[in-house]
C-alpha cells in the first residue's frame, strides 16, 4: 500500500513539474521614454547581459521615442542581434511613438509589437546645419497631403541616406519584415499607425497591455544567436528593470549643458589651482569636474572642432589677464568660445542651450570690458612698489658733494649722482634710477 502510495506521489510530480518549471520563468521589461542616447544604450545594453546571465524568457523594450543618436541606436542594435535572449520591442502605452531611431531597433528585434493608437516610421537620417537641434526647415513639398522622397541636398545627405536605407532594409530581410517599407520610412519619412504596420508585415502584433503580448508571444518560434527556440511565456513572472545609479549618473554628465558647465570648471579649477598653488580645493574640484567631462564627451557625438574652439577660446580669454593685447587675445577668445558652443555636438537631439552659452558669453564679456577698463586706469595711476617708486621723490644730501655722494631719503640712505653740484642739506629730487644708483638734480626753488 505504502509502495502504491508513493508512486502515485512520484508520478504526480513528474506530470506537474513541467508546469511548475513554465510558472517560474522570467521576463525582464525595461521602459525607454524619450530620445535614444548613452543613457538609454548603457541601460539597454546592461539589460540585455543581465537577461542572459539570469535565463530570461524573454526582454521586452516598452518603447517611447522620437529618435535619437545614430551612434546609440547602433550599438542598441548590435547587441540585440548579438543577444542569446529573445528581444521584444513594444510601442507603448496608446499615444507613444517609434520614430526614427525607434524605427530601426523595432526592425532589429525578435518580435515587434504596437499597442493600440501608436505609431511607427519617419526614420529619414537628419543631418545638421546651422545651429544644433535646430532641423534643416523643410522644403515645400513637404507639407504636402501625399509623402514624397526627400530629396538629398548634397552628395554628403545622400551617402547618409542610401547608408541608413540599406542598414533597415538589411535588418528587415533577417527579421522577415516588410523591407520596401522600411526603405520607404527612410526616404519619404512615412509613418503607420499600429494596425496598419500588422497588415503590411512590419510588427509581429497587435497587443493592448504587457499580459496581452505576453500570451499572443507564447508560443511563437525565434532565432536567436543561440539558436531557433518555442517562447514559452504564460505564466512568466514580470520584473521591470528600473535605472540605477549609474544610469542617473549618466542621465546627468551627459546632459550636453551640464557636461559643458563642468569642462569649463574643470578648466577654470585648475588653472585657479596652478596660478594659486596650495589652495587644494579648486584643483580636486577642478579634476574631478574635467574627468566627469572627459567621460560624457566620450559618450556624446561631440564635434571636437566645436571642443577645441572652445578651449582654445578659454585659454585666449586667461592670457589676456597676462599679456595686454589691448583686447585683441579676450575678443577672439570670446568669438571663438561662442562658435566652439555652437557647433560642440552633431545632433539635433543634443544641443548646448541658447541662454546658457549666451549667459556665459555675456559675463565673459563684461568681465573682460571691466579688465580691459581696470588696465587702462593702472596705467594712470603711479607706480607705488619697486624701484621706478621712488623717481620724482625728494631726498636731501647728507654731505655737500660734487658727481656721487649719498642722501637720505624714505629713512634709508642712497647711492645718488649728480651733474651739479649739491649743497649740504640741499633737497634733491630723484630723475631716474640706474641699478642701486640714483640720478639726482637740485630741487628747484619756486
Amino acid at each position: 500500500m505504502r509502495y502504491c502510495i508513493r508512486l502515485i506521489v512520484l508520478l504526480s510530480l513528474l506530470v506537474f513539474l513541467p508546469l511548475n518549471a513554465q510558472a517560474e520563468g522570467k521576463v525582464l521589461v525595461i521602459h525607454i521614454e524619450g530620445a535614444i542616447g548613452p543613457v538609454t544604450q548603457d541601460l539597454i545594453v546592461r539589460s540585455i547581459a543581465r537577461a542572459e546571465a539570469e535565463s530570461a524568457d524573454l526582454l521586452v523594450l516598452e518603447m517611447n521615442t522620437p529618435g535619437g543618436l545614430d551612434t546609440s541606436m547602433r550599438t542598441i542594435i548590435s547587441a540585440i542581434l548579438a543577444s542569446k535572449v529573445p528581444v521584444a520591442t513594444y510601442v507603448a502605452p496608446s499615444g507613444s511613438r517609434a520614430a526614427s531611431a525607434g524605427t530601426y531597433i523595432l526592425y532589429a528585434s525578435h518580435l515587434a509589437a504596437m499597442a493600440p493608437a501608436t505609431n511607427l516610421g519617419s526614420a529619414t537620417p537628419i543631418q545638421i546645419g546651422g545651429l544644433p537641434g535646430v532641423p534643416n526647415p523643410p522644403k515645400p513639398e513637404a507639407q504636402d497631403a501625399i509623402p514624397k522622397t526627400v530629396e538629398p541636398a548634397d552628395a554628403m545627405e545622400k551617402k547618409i541616406i542610401n547608408d541608413a536605407a540599406a542598414y533597415i532594409r538589411g535588418l528587415a530581410e533577417l527579421r522577415g519584415r516588410n523591407a520596401a517599407w522600411a526603405e520607404a520610412a527612410v526616404r519619404e519619412a512615412v509613418n503607420l499607425t499600429a494596425s496598419e504596420a500588422l497588415a503590411k508585415g512590419v510588427t509581429d502584433i497587435v497587443a493592448t497591455d504587457m499580459d496581452d503580448l505576453l500570451r499572443q508571444v507564447n508560443g511563437r518560434e525565434v532565432t536567436t544567436t543561440a539558436g531557433k527556440m518555442i517562447l514559452t511565456t504564460a505564466g512568466s513572472s514580470i520584473e521591470r528593470i528600473e535605472p540605477d545609479w549609474r544610469s542617473e549618473l549618466l542621465a546627468v554628465i551627459t546632459n550636453p549643458n551640464i557636461a559643458l558647465i563642468l569642462l569649463l570648471v574643470g578648466i577654470y579649477g585648475l588653472i585657479i589651482e596652478f596660478s594659486n598653488p596650495g589652495f587644494i580645493l579648486p584643483g580636486v574640484t577642478g579634476a574631478i569636474c574635467l574627468l566627469l567631462a572627459a567621460y560624457a564627451f566620450q559618450m556624446l557625438p561631440v564635434n571636437y572642432v566645436g571642443l577645441a574652439l572652445i578651449i582654445i577660446g578659454i585659454g585666449f580669454m586667461i592670457t589676456e589677464f597676462f599679456v595686454v593685447s589691448g583686447g585683441v587675445l579676450g575678443v577672439g577668445g570670446l568669438l571663438a568660445f561662442v562658435i566652439g558652443s555652437v557647433i560642440l555636438f552633431d545632433d539635433q537631439y543634443l544641443a548646448i542651450s541658447l541662454p546658457l552659452f549666451g549667459g556665459i558669453a555675456v559675463i565673459a564679456g563684461g568681465f573682460l570690458l571691466w579688465m580691459l577698463s581696470r588696465f587702462a586706469a593702472l596705467r594712470h595711476t603711479p607706480v607705488v612698489s619697486g624701484m621706478e617708486h621712488l623717481i620724482g621723490q625728494v631726498g636731501k644730501p647728507i654731505q655737500a658733494f660734487s658727481g656721487q655722494g649719498h642722501i637720505y631719503l624714505n629713512g634709508e640712505y642712497w647711492s645718488a649722482h649728480s651733474t651739479q653740484p649739491i649743497r649740504a642739506g640741499q633737497a634733491v629730487r630723484v630723475t631716474a634710477v640706474h641699478d642701486m644708483m640714483l640720478e639726482i638734480q637740485p630741487e628747484e626753488k619756486t
